[in-house]
């Protein structure tokens, strides 16, 4: 799921592969604003055939997060 979820950020916001770790802040390190994080939602619940919970999405600070997040559904 990792590499799935790294492949989307590179494809659709253009962040530079070298720096998505498990460990890299969506924000503080890897500049994604509210705005393109609801972009990257919707665009993994229609790839993966998912659906978030908003309060979930809150609590989504790491790409781990995320992949765990991912990983759990």
């Amino acid at each position: 799921m990792y590499e799935k979820f790294v492949e989307l950020l590179v494809d659709e916001l253009q962040i530079d592969r070298d720096e998505i770790t498990m460990d890299a802040e969506l924000s503080g390190d890897l500049g994604i604003n509210s705005i393109e994080l609801a972009d990257l939602v919707m665009i993994c619940e229609e790839k993966f055939g998912i659906e978030f919970e908003d309060d979930d999405i809150r609590k989504f600070t790491t790409v781990g997060d995320v992949v765990n997040y991912l990983e759990s559904l």
